[in-house]
């Protein structure tokens, strides 16, 4: 059984070590800024990290899209 992380979750390696904050504080920081703009989309949020932090598209996606994943599921 492999124990290698599948979808966006296989790039929280890379944000960890590229950026210098655990996956929790960038999940944070997007929680934060959807409560300040709570109509914001999957896109306005890929956008923000991009904009804001200099992230990459490939690893600001992956947080967005395992964020919103994770908030769904409640």
């Amino acid at each position: 059984m492999s124990t290698t992380p599948k979808g966006p979750a296989s790039y929280f390696p890379s944000i960890e070590a590229k950026y210098g904050q655990p996956v929790a504080h960038w999940q944070r920081a997007l929680r934060e800024q959807r409560s300040r703009n709570p109509g914001a989309r999957h896109s306005d949020l890929v956008a923000w990290l991009k904009t804001e932090h200099g992230m990459g598209h490939g690893h600001a996606n992956a947080l967005v899209a395992a964020t919103l994943a994770e908030d769904a599921r409640g």
